[in-house]
């Protein structure tokens, strides 16, 4: 009983700040040229990202269900690092650390929740390429544009209801001492072991939103290409395997760009310099958004076909213009 009372306050007054201090890192001299590293990042991953979308729009041939997906996962790794980047720099590079309280848990809501989807995007890449795979005779019955866009639309739902409560769930606790959240953003974990009253709901829930957005789909994804692998084995002949798998090493790439450096984080969270897990963290959160539309673009022959195909078209149309 005395959970949810916690959680839902009833006759309870709470103590909110009127802001929180984001510390970031500390003790690293010239530590400014690394958030000006990460706005060249952000640059790329902004050009690279509107690209992606860019041709995919353009591109009749590659609206499939396959590349609603990857659509998706262009535009949330957009909008995350806006999300983020920025708002990073201002805090640190033109030093203002004070974050009024009501910004700082939208910050949080906008930044977890395309961390989030950017997990369950790569579910969505691997079922396709599951489907492709295993059943290739029924992949454009299984595989269809409703079907793609009802799973995209249910993660962005799934998402967002679970970042919702879990930014609820903060309003719920009284912060009577210290403001200073020990990260590089407002961070779920750091503001929550702030408060001064009973943040068990909000311990509860940062329990299980990793497992549910983190964990569950990187096990989907291991499960689904070990099956993949075991269908492979079957195969006649070694270039039938490797031209199928040829259709899988970008997403591959992917999940491992995205989910290695968590897994790392999470492994030896407790025996690392606050430090070295803010970088760890920062660079997950920005580097993945900029590789992703390099990765695409450099292993997809979709693409970069498309792309070569449109600037072809673009090239002629100048040429007959100028005539």
């Amino acid at each position: 009983m005395d959970f949810f009372n916690s959680a839902l306050g009833k006759n309870i007054t709470f103590v909110r700040p009127a802001y929180f201090i984001i510390s970031g890192l500390s003790g690293i001299p010239n530590i400014k040229y690394y958030y000006v590293f990460l706005f060249f990042v952000y640059i790329v991953s902004v050009l690279g990202n509107t690209i992606v979308m860019a041709v995919i729009c353009l591109d009749h041939n590659l609206r499939t269900p396959k590349y609603i997906a990857v659509f998706n996962l262009a535009f949330v790794d957009l909008f995350g690092n806006s999300a983020l980047v920025p708002k990073l720099l201002d805090i640190f590079l033109f030093n203002h650390r004070y974050i009024p309280y009501n910004d700082c848990l939208a910050f949080l809501f906008f930044c977890f929740t395309c961390l989030s989807m950017q997990a369950l995007n790569l579910v969505a890449l691997s079922y396709d390429r599951l489907i492709a795979i295993i059943f290739p005779l029924h992949y454009q019955v299984k595989m269809t544009h409703r079907f793609m866009l009802s799973l995209i639309a249910s993660f962005w739902i799934l998402v967002i209801i679970a970042v919702l409560i879990a930014v609820g769930l903060l309003t719920r606790l009284s912060f009577c001492k210290s403001v200073v959240i020990n990260s590089y953003f407002c961070d779920h974990g750091q503001i929550y072991r702030l408060a001064c009253n009973d943040y068990t709901p909000s311990f509860v829930i940062s329990v299980l939103l990793p497992f549910v957005i983190l964990w569950l789909p990187l096990i989907f994804i291991l499960f689904s290409y070990l099956y993949i692998g075991f269908a492979l084995s079957k195969v006649a002949t070694v270039q039938e395997r490797v031209k199928a798998f040829k259709t899988c090493t970008g997403h591959l790439s992917l999940v491992a760009i995205y989910f290695l450096p968590i897994l790392i984080t999470f492994t030896l969270m407790g025996n690392i310099h606050p430090n070295a897990r803010i970088i760890n963290l920062s660079l997950t959160s920005v580097f993945p958004p900029m590789l992703n539309p390099i990765i695409y673009v450099l292993q997809t022959q979709e693409i970069k076909e498309s792309i070569k195909k449109l600037f072809k078209i673009r090239v002629q149309s100048k040429i007959t213009t100028k005539k």
